[in-house]
This record gives C-alpha cells, sequence and structure tokens, in this order.
C-alpha cells in the first residue's frame, strides 16, 4: 500500500509544538489542522501565540469533531498532558492513520500503542536548541532535526513520513537503531535537564564543571544500566554519546526543564526520574541518583505552591 500524507492534526502548541505547527502550515495551510480543547481554543484565538516575533494563525479543531480522518497525528505536548492527547485525538485516527509523539522519554510511544496499537505509531523525537517561551511567546532560532523510525526499518509508515518531511522541507534523520537513538535523547535529559534545574545552570556552566561532569556520569550510567535491562542494542556506549551530546550543547542555552521551574510551570521529572526509578524496581536496579533528584525536584515544585499560595492570599 502506497500511503500519501496529507492530512495532519498537531496536538500541543508548546516550544517544539510551535515549530513544527509553524513548518507544515507553511507548506499545506488548509490540510493542518490544530488539536485544542475550549478553553484553548478561546485564549489561542484571542490571543495567539506570538513565535519569532510573528503572531500564528492556525486552523483550529475540538476534540468533539469527527467529520476530519488524519494520515498524521503529532503529540507535542508535556509528558502531563500525554493521556488527556491520545484520549482527544480518538476522533481523527482512521484505519492508516500514523501517530508520532515529540515527547522527551521512552515511554510515550508505549502509552499510545496501548490505545491505538503499535502497527500505528513511529517512534520519534526532536533535537536541537532550546526555544525559549515566555508567556505566550515562543522564540527559535530555527535549529531543529525531526528523528523518527521503527522497528521495522524503512517500512511503510516511515516512507510515507519521510516523503511528506521531504516535501515540507522539515529536516529529520532516521537512525539504523530508532530505539538506541531514543535512549541516547533520553540519557542526555535525564542527565541534564534534571540537575540543572535544582542547580540553576546553563548548558556553559555543566559543560565547564569537571564535578558536574562527574555527577552527570554517574546518572547517565544509571540509565545506561536500565537500557541494558530493558535490551537496548550497545547500551554501553550510552554513557560516552551522552557525554559527548552535553560537550555539544550551545553554552548559554538553559535546559527546558530549568526554564520550566524558573517559570513556575510542573516540570517533566515523572517523565525522567519517574520512569528510571519505576524501571529500576521492575529490573531490581538500584536508581540512587534519580532518587534523589526526584525528591528534591518535588521538594521544589512544593515550595512554589506555597508561594503560589501566599502570592494569592497577599
Amino acid at each position: 500500500m502506497n500511503r500519501e500524507i496529507k492530512k495532519i492534526i498537531l496536538c500541543g502548541l508548546g516550544a517544539v509544538g510551535c515549530i513544527y505547527a509553524e513548518k507544515i502550515r507553511k507548506f499545506c495551510p488548509d490540510n493542518l489542522k490544530i488539536l485544542v480543547d475550549k478553553e484553548r481554543f478561546d485564549r489561542y484565538t484571542k490571543n495567539p501565540i506570538i513565535f519569532n516575533g510573528h503572531e500564528l494563525n492556525f486552523n483550529y479543531i475540538l476534540p468533539s469533531e469527527n467529520d476530519f480522518k488524519a494520515d498524521l497525528i503529532i503529540i507535542a505536548t508535556k509528558f502531563d498532558g500525554l493521556k488527556e492527547a491520545v484520549n482527544n485525538i480518538k476522533n481523527f485516527v482512521g484505519e492508516n492513520t500514523i501517530i508520532m509523539s515529540l515527547l522527551n522519554g521512552v515511554t510515550s510511544e508505549e502509552v499510545i500503542a496501548k490505545t491505538y496499537g503499535k502497527d500505528k505509531v513511529l517512534y520519534s523525537y526532536f533535537i536541537g536548541h532550546s526555544a525559549v517561551r515566555t508567556g505566550r511567546s515562543v522564540v527559535h532560532d530555527d535549529f531543529n532535526i525531526l528523528v523518527f523510525g521503527s522497528e521495522n526499518g524503512l517500512d511503510e509508515k516511515v516512507v510515507a513520513v519521510k516523503e511528506f518531511l521531504d516535501k515540507a522541507k522539515i529536516r529529520y534523520e532516521i537512525p539504523s537503531d530508532i530505539k538506541y537513538s531514543l535512549w541516547r535523547k533520553f540519557v542526555l535529559n535525564v542527565s541534564t535537564n534534571q540537575p540543572s534545574a535544582i542547580l540553576k545552570m546553563t548548558f556553559g556552566e555543566m559543560q565547564g564543571n569537571r564535578v558536574f561532569v562527574k555527577f552527570a556520569t554517574n546518572i547517565m550510567q544509571e540509565v545506561a544500566n536500565i537500557a541494558k535491562a530493558e535490551g537496548v542494542n550497545n547500551a554501553d556506549n550510552l554513557v560516552k554519546d551522552g557525554l559527548d551530546a552535553l560537550a555539544m550543547m550551545c553554552p548559554e542555552g538553559k535546559t527546558s526543564m530549568l526554564q520550566d521551574i524558573e517559570a513556575g510551570r510542573p516540570t517533566e521529572v515523572d517523565m525522567f526520574a519517574g520512569t528510571m526509578i519505576r524501571l529500576g524496581k521492575k529490573h531490581n536496579i538500584p536508581t540512587p541518583y534519580n532518587h534523589v533528584l526526584y525528591e528534591m525536584l518535588q521538594v521544589i515544585q512544593e515550595n512554589q505552591k506555597l508561594h503560589s499560595k501566599e502570592f494569592c492570599m497577599n
């Protein structure tokens, strides 16, 4: 069967979602729908998101509508919005719909597959410089790559997405081992997003601090141990690849989790340390670094809630 992607739904207008929503809108504005709930529909239509100084005006669609079957659905929410997104896309999933998740972590594809089946899901993630989100404004320097693939190699789903991205002039990579590639991104996120949010360090500060690099290496080793138990090929290479990736990050950049902490937003600690702790219990592998990171981030978030309540009372 020769698939062709024409109709697209994107769910989630955060920093990453905005990047790809704008790129796809420029290529096929009439065939892109942004899936939102009623509250977001009202907010975005009255006060559009500003991306690199320009207002973004999209064709929005509500979860209750049922006259649009998508060839491709892209989920770009935060981790705490994944379950809602999985439920909200149900009216738009057809027999040949392909679903891609751009969330960080290594579990979102499994969550989606439980509802819609593995045959509809491609492994995927975003790499690039961190976008900076302030209120409704998002700024990004356009360094971004969409990484995707299937455990079945260049199957028809992968080919269909590849052909669409070529037409839309969206940069992408199709690695030979997509699961290893996914864990390579995960090892960097777990070892830098979380401690940077606690220590308030930029990538440059992390790179230049030998004590931090040693600390991050120990966190990476926990990830490698779990990945090996999960059956990821070449998991022993993850620490080296993680350190190489850290060294290549933009020095003045901040991790998305640090930006969340600074803005008082919920973090994705459950997707990082939470996943590590759960998989550690599953395989009886100790994850002491991630336990401490998890608890410290919970303390910070609780403190933010308390300050927020005090502010409201005053």
